[in-house]
């Protein structure tokens, strides 16, 4: 399982996912990038941020 905090990429922000993949981690991030944050689409350093934070659950 893998998990990621948006708020560890974009302060304030208190979403969270816990999903069996990163990859599944990721789609989430950018469905919710797109309708809370506006982003139509995700930059690549958005992404690498994000990756970078995903963290393995237990």
């Amino acid at each position: 399982m893998k998990s990621f905090a948006c708020g560890d990429v974009v302060p304030g922000c208190d979403a969270t996912w816990v999903c069996d993949t990163e990859d599944d981690v990721l789609h989430a991030v950018a469905i919710h990038a797109r309708a809370d944050h506006g982003l139509i689409e995700v930059p690549a350093d958005l992404v690498d941020a994000v990756r970078s934070q995903i963290r393995d659950v237990a």
